[in-house]
Parts: C-alpha cells; structure tokens; sequence
C-alpha cells in the first residue's frame, strides 16, 4: 500500500479523503452547463468531443481514433456512423444526433484546413490522433470547473448492454 508519512510513527495512506471507485454519472443539467461554458469559451474541439463522447457512448480508445470518413460522407456529417471497437473487435452502429452535429460541423472546418484525417488530431506531429491521457485531462477540465456543486462526479456514461 502506497503511504505519504506525516509522522515518526503515523502514516496517512495516498487516496484519504478521495473518492475511490465509480463516480455517479452526469445529470442532464450537468451535461448542459458544460455544453454552454465550452460553446462560450469557443473550444470546438472540445466540444465536439464532448458532445460525441455522450451522444455515441464510445470507449475513450476508440472515439480518439474517429477518422473524418467514419463520420462525414463527403462535406455532410452522416446521421449514423458504424465503428469497430477496439476492445470487443465487433462493429458499433451510433446516431449522430442534432448537437453533435453542429458542434461538428464548425470543428470540421477548423480540422480540414490541416488536411488531418483523423477528426481528433494531436497537436504534436509525431502521434496522428489525441491520446487517451490528453482526452482523460479534458474530460477532467469540465466536471472540475462545475465546482460550485461541491460534488466530486466524473463522466461516466451509461454502456447500452449487449444482453
């Protein structure tokens, strides 16, 4: 067990007083109040992300790994996308509904001045899309600044069960 010492004989273990295990999941209006403070702040990207990450309930590895022809057919954003994911190997079927959509639409135009075909490019030119620790601090970001809730939540999205 990993210990921080306070004292000659008293040690205080790393995770006292985090909240350890799954975080409860986002309400609507939580959801809604980081869509507004991010559409403020004009971070397409990230907003973009965020709006697909809830809309598709896509795995972290394989929503970072969208290319742009997974999702747009030609200049116009398909209303479902279909996906192999990385971890079962089998081909997951999303709608892209009206929000995404538009936050996608204004991040594209961004995104194809840099001829990337990644829809989620990394920023340094050795790696060809965001990593999964880059989308894990972005996802952080939000939930944190909802700090007035004196709540400690993360976002974790309800999986549609194969069963």
């Amino acid at each position: 067990m990993l210990v921080r010492p306070i004292g000659k004989n008293h040690l205080l273990p790393w995770n006292k007083g985090l909240l350890v295990g799954q975080k409860k999941p986002l309400q609507p209006k939580h959801v809604w109040s980081i869509r507004v403070r991010l559409e403020v702040a004009h971070m397409w990207r990230d907003l973009a992300l965020f709006n697909l990450a809830i809309d598709s309930k896509l795995r972290a590895c394989d929503l970072v790994k969208l290319r742009v022809d997974e999702i747009c057919s030609g200049a116009r954003i398909r209303d479902r996308a279909t996906v192999v994911q990385k971890k079962t190997g089998r081909p997951v079927q999303f709608e892209i509904t009206e929000q995404p959509t538009t936050s996608l639409e204004v991040w594209l135009r961004v995104i194809r001045t840099t001829g990337s075909r990644y829809l989620f490019p990394s920023r340094l030119h050795a790696r060809p899309h965001l990593s999964i620790r880059q989308y894990s601090r972005l996802v952080r970001a939000p939930t944190q600044a909802r700090s007035a809730l004196r709540r400690p939540s993360g976002i974790v999205l309800r999986r549609r069960s194969a069963g």
